[in-house]
């Protein structure tokens, strides 16, 4: 992370439109011409530089935008999709082979627990879940047949920090791909730079931080993203989840101001944290002291754009958060809604909604209570009158 600052490498990229725009021009089009057939064929065969054949495959702007996540992350190239899903199953899918296995954090976005718990058996591919905050247990579940590390920066949504430093140790001793979600802390945290092999994002969240779009990116090295773009067997191309330029574009003019929002979250974040422990509360933040991987953490991240907006509470029962979510949302406190990155806080309850995918006994084992409400910290101006009307609110209720 040293001397690797992400906001400047996005800075620095420079785009002019077709008539001299501060912004590129969108290319309206799922096809192009052509004004030789053998740049046709040069083009299908991916050896004709700046040429375009068909939108499934590339368009100027989905380049343009997968360009400066690249850049973001400190990656060669990048690739963009129509989700983060999108994202996230090519990379497996280009990964792994029938009979092989992957090693993944314990919590984990619901949908991708769902796909390697549920989807992958189809294919005879396993997955071991682990708490991937012990080292030991990581390297216990390796054997002969895994392919792939699989954890997130920050879980959801339990807050759980993997050490990456750590992990691409293990991933190299095994000669294993580490694959990191680094969703909830864009900025923060460049996992390629701590020895990450491969870096995902769900645009739709922080990096979008509008709540109008999905989308999704895998940042990698230019021959792990020519083999996902590869029109014989790339999963990114064969899977057919092709972003849309006119979001690619939306996403990229928004991407200009993430450093801006990311401190604001950050610090909101980190505030209500605070308050809320030193009234007693049950909070996980990884800002926090009392975060049991806040030291890991600390070390890891560009200390620049803070902790990140992502924080939970636990109120003791479901019925309580529930009483909490909807009285907040009465009070216009931010929404009752699944999803993060919003200017808006967003709150949610997620063992019975994002994490649901996840069977119940399962969420026992691993501390997902039926009372934990997960909140996406927005970009409030004041953030001390937010407090106060949080904290009315749970006083109501009885929580305090």
């Amino acid at each position: 992370m040293e001397n690797f600052n992400p906001a400047d490498k996005i800075q620095d990229l420079q785009y002019f439109g077709e008539f001299g725009g501060v912004n590129p021009s969108i290319s309206d089009s799922s096809t192009y011409t052509f004004l030789s057939a053998k740049t046709m064929f040069d083009t299908f065969e991916g050896n004709a530089e700046g040429c375009y054949l068909y939108s499934r495959h590339s368009s100027p702007m989905n380049l343009y935008l997968s360009k400066a996540l690249a850049a973001m992350e400190g990656t060669e190239s990048a690739n963009v999709s129509a989700s983060g899903m999108g994202a996230i199953t090519p990379v497996i899918m280009q990964l792994c082979n029938s009979g092989d296995e992957i090693v993944s954090s314990r919590t984990t976005y619901g949908g991708t627990y769902a796909f390697m718990k549920n989807m992958l058996p189809n294919w005879n591919i396993k997955t071991h879940f682990v708490d991937i905050t012990k080292p030991e247990l990581v390297e216990k579940a390796i054997n002969k047949n895994t392919k792939m590390l699989y954890c997130e920066t920050v879980s959801n949504p339990l807050l759980e920090v993997a050490d990456i430093e750590v992990l691409a140790k293990i991933a190299k001793k095994h000669n294993l791909k580490l694959v990191v979600d680094n969703t909830f802390s864009p900025l923060t945290v460049a996992p390629a730079k701590l020895g990450a092999d491969i870096v995902i994002h769900s645009l739709t969240k922080f990096i979008n931080g509008s709540s109008d779009t999905v989308g999704g990116v895998v940042c990698a090295s230019q021959e792990f993203i020519n083999d996902l773009k590869n029109v014989n067997n790339g999963a990114m191309m064969l899977f057919g989840a092709t972003m849309d330029s006119f979001r690619s574009a939306s996403i990229l003019k928004n991407l200009r101001t993430l450093h801006i929002r990311m401190k604001q979250h950050s610090h909101n974040a980190m505030y209500l944290a605070q308050k809320f422990e030193n009234d007693g509360l049950k909070v996980v933040y990884p800002g926090l002291k009392s975060h049991p991987s806040h030291d890991v953490i600390t070390r890891m991240m560009n200390p620049e754009y803070g902790y990140g907006g992502m924080m939970t509470i636990d109120v003791g029962t479901l019925e309580k958060a529930n009483e909490l979510m909807e009285l907040m949302q009465n009070r216009n406190l931010g929404y009752l809604a699944v999803s993060l990155g919003f200017y808006k806080t967003l709150f949610s309850a997620p063992g019975t909604s994002t994490s649901s995918e996840i069977p119940l006994e399962e969420q026992k084992e691993m501390g997902l209570t039926d009372g934990l409400i997960r909140f996406s910290i927005g970009l409030d101006n004041d953030i001390e009158r937010t407090y106060q009307m949080m904290k009315k609110c749970m006083q109501e209720l009885g929580i305090f």
